[in-house]
């Protein structure tokens, strides 16, 4: 029995065509609409599973070749997130068979398959009940590490993916020291679609790794999100997903943790610390003019459109890259706007975590590292868009 399958985001298609290659079907995916239409009167499938939102053919586009131009009676089924019921009832009069919102569990979409076209009849084929999500979104997570070797919980990172459909992380290896470099390699067997290095050769700071790793996961067509998160997840997989959560389900272009304290959450911090902490929050207030309550926390998620506003210029700073991220955005779009495109989400649970790269002395100069910020980028609004030209920083590179 045969399958093509077709959607834009290749992340999607790699569980797919994994589960049911395994359940014995024969799969062939494509990313492409137009060549998925070739492929099908080729291939001459049993069953078609495509997206609708996809670029330059859509996929009532597809359904129309298939059932009007065709005029073929192959099954179709419609695996897509638009939940628009004009065009899910035009999908069912073009004759489509099944239509599944995203996300949907992978179990449910074998299920549905096996109805439409029945199981192979084959005797190898592996049955499995992992729940895996098909997401509706596609998203980049960078990775910033620097002598994580002892650290770096890589379990946990690999069973998110294995469970999270959509995800691609980009560890950046800022010329660690130790193996760190040869950790990651080992974590990213298996899982090349899913998992990426970047070994910067040497050190330049947290600041200058994430920009690095922002920069490259930019170039990926199928991300609709890209964001970081420190490699020791004191701020954990699933929190992060609720950033995600949040900013597709908005207009916000940028959504921050913050590690706040409030009733439900696990927020633990040392207390000197904590303290130095407060000090530098209102400092940055004051700077940013935004009632910020926690511009350092290490998990942010950004609409893939403001990547290269954020990131295409290095930072004047190590640590405080954060904040010179929210004045670009400040100094563009203007505090108004910006207030309405930048969301501060609290987190479920933030722990520290022990071997931190930041020591206190460091704390300390952060502080007059703010002035240097602050003078930096006190610019006139002339100055401001020759420096921030939105326009001029979108992507022109080819995809990876």
């Amino acid at each position: 029995m045969k399958i093509l399958a077709i959607d834009d985001q290749k992340l999607v298609l790699i569980p797919l065509e994994k589960r049911l290659t395994d359940l014995g079907y024969e799969i062939i995916t494509e990313t492409d609409a137009r060549k998925g239409m070739d492929i099908f009167h080729a291939f001459q499938p049993d069953l078609v599973i495509v997206d609708i939102n996809m670029p330059t053919t859509s996929g009532i586009e597809v359904v129309k070749h298939i059932r009007k131009e065709s005029g073929d009676s192959t099954a179709i089924m419609i695996l897509s997130g638009n939940t628009d019921d004009d065009m899910i009832t035009e999908g069912f009069d073009l004759g489509i068979n099944d239509y599944m919102k995203k996300p949907l569990s992978l179990n449910e979409v074998c299920a549905r398959v096996k109805r439409l076209i029945g199981a192979p009849a084959i005797e190898n084929k592996i049955e499995t009940n992992d729940n895996v999500i098909i997401q509706q979104r596609c998203v980049g997570v960078v990775i910033p590490c620097y002598d994580e070797e002892k650290r770096l919980l890589s379990k946990e990172f690999t069973d998110f993916i294995d469970k999270n459909s959509g995800y691609h992380l980009c560890f950046v290896n800022d010329g660690s020291k130790d193996k760190t470099l040869d950790v990651l390699y080992d974590l990213q067997k298996g899982r090349e679609d899913f998992i990426t290095v970047f070994d910067c050769v040497k050190n330049g700071g947290k600041g200058e790794a994430v920009r690095q790793g922002m920069l490259h996961m930019s170039q990926f067509e199928d991300l609709d999100y890209i964001g970081f998160l420190d490699a020791d997840l004191s701020t954990d997989l699933a929190d992060f997903d609720d950033l995600v959560t949040t900013i597709e389900n908005s207009d916000f272009k940028i959504v921050s943790g913050s590690r706040i304290s409030r009733m439900g959450a696990n927020i633990t911090k040392e207390s000197a610390r904590k303290i130095i902490s407060l000090t530098i929050n209102f400092i940055i207030r004051k700077i940013l003019k935004m009632d910020f309550k926690d511009t350092q926390c290490g998990a942010k998620i950004f609409s893939k459109d403001v990547i290269h506003l954020a990131f295409d210029q290095k930072f004047i700073t190590r640590w405080l890259f954060d904040v010179e991220i929210f004045l670009r955005m400040r100094k563009y779009f203007k505090i108004e706007k910006a207030r309405q495109l930048i969301c501060e989400k609290p987190l479920k649970r933030w722990i520290h975590a022990d071997g931190s790269k930041l020591s206190m002395k460091d704390s300390i100069k952060i502080i007059g590292q703010l002035g240097q910020i602050a003078w930096k980028y006190n610019i006139s609004p002339s100055k401001k868009r020759k420096e921030f030209n939105y326009e001029e920083t979108k992507v022109t590179t080819s995809v990876f």
